[in-house]
């Protein structure tokens, strides 16, 4: 027998020994006896962890998470949900797009209230971008972000789309946000703030989709450009002006539109950020959007 055949021989027993564990670990569940086979699931984590077998192990931990979320036991399933992290982060496994939907699959049956549920996220995020001091992986971000719109979170999923880069995505859960929560006056506020958030976060592009699905998706704006609401123009003539990188038009932008950024204190502030970004504005002495884009 050729090496090869001998490690897909190998590969094989170990998949049909998972199966036969699972069944057995399947029946305890299915009679009620969830403490039991917990502890059996944590044996057996550390068991094919301490052998090398980290394929095994995660996959073991993701199907039982999933198994107990389906009998509504939430401790137990969070719990193989972080055991599934800790194998993706002590085996080193390349961030792949079937993984972080798995991660998303698990992060979406977990009660929306609970602590774990933010410690699942914010160790999921981490892991995405190999333990850097990044933001998180776009993908799982939108992945996330789909997750919380579904709920109606729409604050969580808006952070969520901004470090994403899907525009349209974050446009289309916008309309319904601003449809259903806010009023009719601030159409053109929901969508200015996101575009002035992801040119913030040097997403040029997302921040053109965003403006450009909103303002054709929105039942309240009428066709444009030009727009009615002046905040919208500006938006517009912004994001062409982001384009042509001339900062006087940047900077007569700013004072022509002065009435319409006044009506929230923070588009100043992004609007600072953005002229360092875009337009060689030097930086002000004690810059105060260090926390911008964290959350409302």
């Amino acid at each position: 027998m050729s090496e090869q055949e001998s490690l897909r021989c190998s590969s094989a027993r170990n998949r049909g020994g998972v199966q036969r564990v699972e069944g057995k670990l399947r029946a305890s569940v299915e009679k009620g006896d969830y403490y039991e086979a917990h502890q059996m699931y944590r044996t057996l984590f550390f068991r094919y962890m301490s052998q090398g077998k980290h394929a095994e192990a995660r996959e073991l931990m993701y199907n039982g998470a999933l198994l107990f979320f389906s009998y509504n036991q939430q401790n137990s399933a969070a719990d193989l949900s972080m055991l599934v992290l800790e194998v993706l982060e002590k085996s080193e496994t390349k961030v792949e797009d079937e993984i972080l939907e798995c991660l998303a699959k698990l992060f979406s049956q977990m009660d929306q209230n609970s602590p774990e549920r933010v410690a699942f996220v914010s160790r999921a995020l981490k892991w995405s971008t190999g333990g850097s001091g990044k933001l998180g992986h776009p993908k799982l971000h939108q992945l996330l972000a789909v997750t919380l719109w579904k709920e109606q979170n729409y604050s969580e999923s808006r952070y969520h789309f901004l470090h994403s880069s899907d525009g349209e995505g974050c446009a289309h859960m916008l309309v319904e946000y601003s449809a259903s929560r806010g009023f009719r006056s601030e159409v053109d506020m929901f969508v200015a703030q996101a575009v002035l958030q992801f040119l913030c976060l040097k997403n040029k592009n997302s921040a053109s989709v965003v403006f450009s699905t909103y303002t054709e998706k929105h039942p309240s704006i009428e066709r444009g450009p030009p727009f009615v609401q002046p905040l919208l123009n500006f938006i517009w003539f912004l994001l062409l002006a982001v384009d042509g990188g001339k900062l006087t038009v940047f900077t007569v932008l700013c004072e022509q539109y002065q009435p319409s950024l006044k009506r929230d204190p923070m588009y100043n502030e992004y609007l600072d950020r953005i002229g360092q970004l875009f337009f060689g504005v030097p930086p002000k002495q004690s810059p105060s959007y260090g926390g911008l884009l964290v959350g409302d």
